[in-house]
């Protein structure tokens, strides 16, 4: 009996949630929030334009001068987690970076970014998939990436499987950037919780085996003109 089947024979019976949830495995549950978190991003991105969300910027310039500074070359290996719609990825492409991956949960942003670069795209590598489960191959980056993913995993067990995917994804000698709400950033974003960090709490999430090179803090203004504070922490795998 599969779970939709489980909840209608449990319904028959007129059972309590908390007695409904008691029948689903660890395992089914996580399935089931996968699904929803996955459901909610598809619904973003396929009724919202790119700019009538909070985090959109034309340019991501602080990242890109990141970027520029500690890739090692136009043929590094970047990957852009949460890449979404940004377009960070025609920044890259337009300075001659050879070698860059997009990883977002939402097709829906995967494609409205591929049909905006055209035939460029095809030298893009495009990855679906939720951050915290989807099968990367080990030492394949240079330069992780990401602006806005991490500050919305508020399980300590997803942030603890985001943290093993850079460990494994990314390259002894390699970089780590990554950008959430800082200390003074909204407690919510698109409906969600978020986990709002300084450098140091950023850092104690990742562990010894980053090496925190810098940190600093931007003011970005939502196309709504609002402020929002974003952390950026830049890390060294030892």
């Amino acid at each position: 009996m599969d779970r939709v089947d489980r909840v209608r024979a449990l319904g028959k019976g007129q059972r309590s949630a908390r007695e409904l949830r008691k029948v689903y495995s660890e395992e089914d549950n996580k399935a089931w929030v996968d699904m929803n978190s996955q459901s909610h991003w598809e619904k973003i991105y396929t009724e919202k334009a790119p700019d009538a969300v909070s985090w959109y910027r034309p340019h991501l310039e602080k990242s890109l001068s990141l970027l520029e500074q500690f890739a090692p070359g136009k043929s590094a290996a970047i990957i852009d987690v949460g890449g979404g719609e940004s377009t960070l990825v025609d920044d890259l492409l337009a300075r001659g970076y050879q070698n860059v991956t997009v990883l977002d949960i939402s097709q829906a942003a995967i494609d409205a970014s591929r049909q905006r670069l055209g035939s460029a795209s095809e030298r893009i590598s495009w990855l679906v998939g939720d951050i915290t489960r989807v099968e990367l191959n080990a030492s394949a980056y240079d330069v992780w990436h990401d602006r806005a993913v991490f500050h919305f995993l508020t399980a300590e067990s997803d942030r603890m499987a985001y943290v093993r995917q850079v460990a494994r994804a990314v390259r002894r000698g390699g970089h780590v950037i990554v950008s959430t709400f800082g200390p003074d950033g909204p407690t919510k974003c698109s409906g969600l919780d978020v986990v709002r960090y300084d450098a140091d709490s950023l850092h104690r999430e990742f562990g010894v085996q980053f090496q925190l090179l810098e940190s600093s803090k931007e003011l970005h203004q939502t196309p709504f003109g609002t402020i929002q504070q974003f952390l950026y922490c830049h890390c060294k795998v030892e």
